[in-house]
């Protein structure tokens, strides 16, 4: 306590306070904005994909916070808004303190509740607190935003269970009331002065204490000081109806805000060629109180006559309208008084005072291309920029004109913002000399002229430019699988666009790829899939020519961003289909095949072969030599088992699947490449579409990997027009789809223009959602190793045939 009354009693810069305050209780304002953002829903969210998670959150503890007399033999449980991952619910998660000793106990988990139960019977007449941390998380992973701490006594002891201002909050108003919550009925003689005392460093500050219900309360004489830390205590000398103290006097720390300041205004202090038309505001620090915001605090003079205008308020800011323009090269003064006031009625501490001037006379400040400027490209469209708005009727093609020598160049005028353009109707002819002019009937939106016809002039060129990239220079969300083109406004040398003058770079490491030329368009195609969510710099150097041996003038450089992720497509509307065969059914043809979850067809339930429900019983054509079990549901058309009901759900499952089918088709997700040649054996691919340039996939080499790079939001789509086969023929013939580093078989897409076979000779793991056109077989008749998918297996308008496999539903 010393310790903490002389560093309190030191003199400190208000800057020191400030930065101080913000570490020392930075913490408990997190924990706050937690708390808050839990009352609304914990969002874990992709920017491409938007999934929405709920956190965990304490819903409520026994014995609750500020109990008291708990008996000595009592368990303490905490119940959560949802069931949470047992394993993270342990001795180091969920603690019992009393004092600074740790409680020696048994931690369990059942449902939605924890359990500590202690050791030994708990003291008598003691303050217990207990902890659960940020450690336990759900079966998500996603964890308590912060540790929820809270205390009960074990006897009568009364505690404060709460205060007003909380401890570590900041910004507190300077007219602020303070109060103390107890847990129980305290003597009202106990609560005074003496007891419940306010400091701001040594210095105590002078108040009025009452107490009424539960709470204690002090009201200061005077405001609080602006941006000083408080501190408040409760002693010991503060008793219960039957005399019980406090276990320990109770301390706790605020901080006051600051006053309201303008903080800047438009026009700023000191600016010069204002607009006439201009409509002036003032930023506050802080929420203002609107009703003091008036013509009689906010104000606009020209020397001593007051601007008429209208004054409003929104979100921080201060508006002035004035009723009419103002008068051109004239100083204005504009003035915010001591009454505004934010919304605890903190005036500012002073009037505000600045003072701007209005322009005279329109200018041109700029033009592109600028005065004198040569090898201006002949399809240049030829723009001016002015200092000021002006009135677009006044931008017209008698004001702004461009002439070659004496002939007049035709072409469209537009004006937009404070800049006009001139769009030529046809190219400018090269190596000459080009004259624009804007005239004085070009007016600003007060009438006023430029004092004199602005001229400039440029020269047209012959050297060969770049006219446009794609992706744009500045692009954001570029496909990872993006051909990347150059436009030049000529013909070029092939010989001279290599991979030396065309170069794409992340950072200072150069990105392999294949450089083509064909008419005026370079293109570079990338050998790998570019990265998620990172910058590329594209060049074309001065060494590529024209057919003329001309060079660019200068360098072309250009940057672009890929894509966050690739979207996961839509599966939502198939339920818990594991398999479905479109019209044609689903057939089994071993006895150790098992779906888990359910499989569909649209066709009757006669071609559903191999099966039995293993939620309704019903057996669907099985045999001793052809047993399948379905965990969830078969979904048919009649007659019975199916049903007009169970036929409605398959109906919506093939929808669902259609859709899904298109979501990932080439031309809905273009852009893919193909890295092994049709052949994905033996590759680890990161996240990303890949397209078979020959049109089928397999997977032969060995296995394919899949690592998602620590993204567990990572997509893979991998488009065939025609058939997939995974596996070559032989007892080890079967080849997986492995996924590693967060990898999931659920983000994984195959999409099959004919059929696709899975490991014809049996075994193997297969990952991901196979979508075909023409059916899905799984291993063949007779072999007895058991296939395994994780994922689903949907035949559009064919059946699914399997023998002894095991699909799990991702």
């Amino acid at each position: 306590m010393n310790t903490k009354i002389s560093l309190i009693n030191k003199e400190i810069p208000l800057s020191f306070v400030q930065k101080s305050f913000s570490r020392i209780f930075g913490a408990s304002l997190l924990i706050l904005s937690i708390l808050f953002f839990w009352s609304t829903g914990c969002k874990k969210v992709n920017e491409e994909v938007g999934l929405v998670g709920v956190c965990p959150a304490v819903v409520s503890t026994d014995p609750a916070n500020g109990a008291i007399n708990v008996v000595t033999t009592k368990k303490i449980t905490v119940t959560f808004n949802e069931a949470l991952n047992p394993s993270t619910v342990n001795a180091l998660t969920f603690t019992l303190f009393q004092g600074a000793t740790r409680v020696a106990g048994e931690v369990t988990y059942s449902g939605v509740t924890a359990t500590f139960t202690p050791a030994n019977p708990l003291l008598a007449n003691a303050v217990y607190t207990g902890t659960v941390t940020t450690g336990m998380k759900d079966p998500a992973g996603n964890a308590l935003p912060a540790n929820y701490v809270w205390s009960f006594n074990t006897g009568n002891i009364p505690i404060v269970v709460s205060t007003d201002p909380a401890n570590g909050t900041s910004n507190v108003p300077l007219n602020k009331i303070i109060t103390a919550t107890f847990s129980t009925a305290m003597n009202p003689l106990t609560i005074n002065t003496t007891t419940f005392t306010i400091k701001q460093g040594s210095t105590l500050i002078p108040g009025t204490v009452t107490y009424s219900g539960n709470v204690g309360t002090f009201t200061p004489t005077s405001p609080l000081a602006t941006n000083k830390v408080y501190t408040g205590t409760i002693t010991i000398g503060a008793k219960d109806l039957a005399g019980n103290a406090l276990a320990s006097d109770y301390v706790w720390s605020f901080a006051t805000g600051d006053l309201p300041l303008v903080v800047t205004t438009d026009p700023i202090n000191g600016a010069t060629d204002v607009p006439v038309n201009k409509i002036i505001t003032a930023t506050f620090n802080k929420a203002m109180n609107a009703s003091t915001i008036n013509s009689t605090t906010f104000t606009i003079n020209q020397g001593a006559t007051s601007i008429l205008g209208t004054i409003t308020y929104s979100a921080g800011k201060a508006t002035f309208t004035p009723s009419s323009p103002l008068l051109p090269n004239t100083l204005y003064t504009g003035t915010i008084t001591t009454g505004a006031m934010d919304a605890d009625g903190n005036s500012l501490a002073s009037n505000y005072v600045w003072t701007f001037k209005t322009s005279v006379l329109p200018i041109v400040v700029s033009t592109d291309p600028a005065n004198g400027d040569v090898n201006v490209s002949a399809f240049k469209i030829i723009s001016a920029t002015f200092n000021k708005l002006m009135d677009p009727l006044t931008i017209n093609s008698t004001t702004f004109l461009v002439k070659q020598g004496a002939t007049v160049i035709v072409g469209v005028v537009n004006y937009s913002g404070i800049t006009a353009t001139f769009t030529p109707a046809s190219p400018l002819p090269t190596n000459l000399v080009y004259t624009c002019t804007i005239t004085t009937g070009a007016k600003d939106l007060g009438g006023n002229a430029m004092a004199a016809n602005y001229v400039w002039s440029f020269t047209t060129g012959n050297s060969p430019q770049v006219l446009l990239t794609d992706p744009a220079n500045g692009a954001t969300n570029v496909s990872i699988n993006k051909t990347i083109t150059a436009t030049f406004n000529k013909p070029m040398d092939p010989l001279t666009i290599n991979a030396t003058t065309f170069t794409i770079k992340q950072g200072a490491t150069l990105i392999p790829g294949v450089i083509t030329y064909n008419g005026v368009t370079a293109t570079y195609n990338p050998i790998n899939a570019l990265a998620f969510n990172t910058v590329y710099t594209g060049t074309i150097t001065t060494g590529a020519k024209d057919l003329l041996g001309n060079s660019i003038v200068s360098n072309y450089v250009w940057t672009f961003t890929t894509e966050t992720s690739i979207p996961v497509p839509p599966t939502s509307g198939l339920g818990d289909f594991g398999a479905f065969g479109g019209n044609a059914g689903v057939t089994n043809q071993g006895v150790n095949t098992v779906i888990n979850g359910s499989i569909g067809t649209t066709a009757a339930s006669t071609l559903i072969t191999g099966f039995h429900d293993g939620t309704t019983g019903d057996i669907y054509t099985e045999t001793p030599l052809n047993v399948g079990l379905v965990t969830g549901r078969v979904h048919t058309a009649p007659p019975p088992p199916g049903s007009a009901a169970s036929l409605a759900i398959a109906n919506a499952g093939l929808l669902a699947a259609n859709a899904l089918y298109i979501s990932i088709s080439p031309a809905n997700k273009p852009g893919g490449i193909d890295p092994g040649a049709g052949e994905l054996g033996g590759l680890t691919l990161a996240p990303g579409i890949y397209k078979s340039a020959s049109g089928t996939f397999k997977i032969s080499n060995g296995n394919l990997t899949l690592d998602a790079q620590g993204n567990p939001n990572a997509v893979w789509i991998f488009q065939t027009a025609a058939g997939l086969t995974v596996g070559i023929a032989g007892p080890v013939g079967a080849k997986s789809v492995l996924m590693i580093n967060g990898g999931l078989p659920k983000n994984v897409f195959w999409y099959v223009g004919s059929a696709a076979t899975i490991n014809a000779a049996g075994g193997g793991v297969m990952s991901g959602t196979i979508i075909s056109t023409a059916g899905i077989t799984f291993s063949t008749a007779g072999n007895a190793a058991q296939t395994v998918l994780n994922g689903r297996a949907i035949s559009l308008v064919a059946s699914v045939t399997m023998v002894n496999t095991t699909i799990n539903v991702q």
